[in-house]
């Protein structure tokens, strides 16, 4: 009963203050003081490390950083301490609300940030949680149940015609599901600038008799990179996207020339 009193007594302060302290693989930032859970889990080093060493080996202050399904900003605001300039998307408006504030808060202004989501074309279209709340880091385009929002969309093509892309070494794609759709928009591209993928799947959300299909496909569609190294941090070729692991579960691999 004391411990919970003190931590809402914790959030209350942070909440009127306007941000809480912490931190992002040692480096310091004022954060959003209604996601305090989840940056002290970050602060303390229990989040997704394997993330915090991508950036570390393939950003650097003469290149850049694209970050497709930012959240809240957590690789966001360490890419930019490492890249020179980032480009992210975030089409969640709640999730986005979050990612400005916390830019703001660090006055971070070597980020171009767009609340909206990347598809064929300009367009709106419906997306939803699969965990039930707008801003959860779960919201998906594979979803468009009731308690979702229209969202935006915009084109690859209209995108990377009108940036400057590059610079761009390392991608970032966690877009729960919506991989399978996007991905092959931004084929071309990745084929011939080769910067390194950094892919979360999530084939759990597809039907199941779909899953190794459109895993498979995957697969032979990014064959053109030499090397793919998973989270488990096994290097090997691309057949780790067909195993059950990849099938039942939401794993990242890193992709590289």
């Amino acid at each position: 009963m004391i411990l919970r009193s003190w931590t809402a007594a914790r959030k209350m302060y942070y909440r009127a203050r306007g941000y809480c302290n912490g931190s992002l693989n040692g480096l310091p930032f004022r954060l959003d003081p209604y996601h305090s859970k989840f940056w002290h889990k970050a602060s303390s080093g229990n989040w997704e490390p394997e993330t915090f060493a991508v950036l570390d080996a393939h950003l650097d202050a003469q290149h850049d950083y694209l970050d497709i399904g930012a959240w809240i900003g957590p690789t966001v605001l360490y890419g930019a301490r490492k890249a020179r300039r980032v480009f992210c998307f975030e089409p969640d408006p709640v999730a986005f609300r979050h990612l400005a504030w916390n830019l703001e808060l660090n006055k971070i202004t070597n980020v171009s940030a767009f609340s909206v989501a990347l598809s064929q074309k300009m367009g709106i279209a419906r997306m939803a949680s699969f965990g039930g709340e707008a801003g959860d880091s779960m919201t998906s385009l594979l979803n468009d149940g009731s308690h979702g929002s229209d969202v935006l969309t915009v084109g690859w093509n209209d995108f990377a015609t009108n940036a400057n892309l590059s610079r761009v070494t390392l991608v970032k794609m966690d877009i729960e599901g919506a991989e399978f759709d996007v991905l092959p928009h931004l084929l071309p591209w990745l084929r011939e600038q080769r910067p390194a993928l950094f892919l979360s799947t999530h084939a759990p959300f597809l039907a199941e008799s779909e899953r190794y299909d459109r895993m498979q496909t995957l697969a032979e569609q990014l064959s053109f990179y030499s090397c793919c190294r998973e989270d488990t941090g096994l290097e090997t070729g691309n057949a780790p996207l067909l195993s059950e692991r990849a099938l039942t579960r939401f794993p990242t691999f890193l992709f590289s020339k």
